[in-house]
């Protein structure tokens, strides 16, 4: 059976080639079809424009990657998740920075938002303040992820992580410590 999708894989390559050396702004549809020996025909068949295309490269890989991680914990969830995206770096920091209405930057937000917050509603314990840890663990984190991915020489996911990691665990004793430390002082 053919696999329906090759040709939109064909197509994704090509613009990850092209992007690498050019700016997407630069790249036309007509750029994309003929670096891949297709017609431009057959590009308006699968996708609307090239921004489709974008999201629709961000959509397969990256739920492909969450998907792959359904039977992980929330922390080897978001590390599967952090070692896609080095992986694929150069293009990632190169979409991110697409402006305009069809901004990638707005849809990897939105894409990825809700799975950062249901990690974050892991690592807390709920109660009810849960939507506000979630929401803002999920902020800090998201912006976090964007700036790392937006660096030029973004540094390898382990280390990524370990900086996360510490972030978390340090910050949540010293937290810890603070509160409890009136609880001594008391009589």
């Amino acid at each position: 059976m053919q696999d329906l999708n090759a040709t939109k894989r064909t197509l994704a390559q090509s613009l990850k080639a092209l992007m690498e050396k050019q700016a997407f702004s630069k790249i036309s549809v007509a750029d994309l079809c003929g670096n891949c020996g297709m017609s431009r025909k057959s590009f308006y068949y699968h996708f609307r424009d090239k921004y489709d295309l974008v999201h629709w490269i961000f959509q397969t890989e990256f739920l492909q990657t969450i998907q792959d991680g359904d039977q992980l914990s929330s922390w080897e969830r978001f590390s599967h998740m952090c070692r896609y995206f080095y992986r694929e770096r150069d293009f990632y920091r190169r979409a991110i920075q697409i402006q305009g209405q069809n901004s990638f930057r707005d849809c990897f937000c939105e894409a990825i938002a809700p799975a950062i917050e249901d990690m974050a509603a892991d690592w807390m314990d709920g109660g009810r303040d849960k939507k506000f840890y979630t929401t803002f663990f999920g902020d800090a984190i998201l912006s976090s992820i964007l700036r790392w991915l937006s660096s030029p020489q973004p540094e390898p996911p382990e280390r990524y992580l370990e900086h996360i990691h510490h972030v978390l665990v340090v910050g949540a004793r010293r937290l810890l410590e603070e509160l409890e430390e009136p609880e001594k002082e008391s009589p």
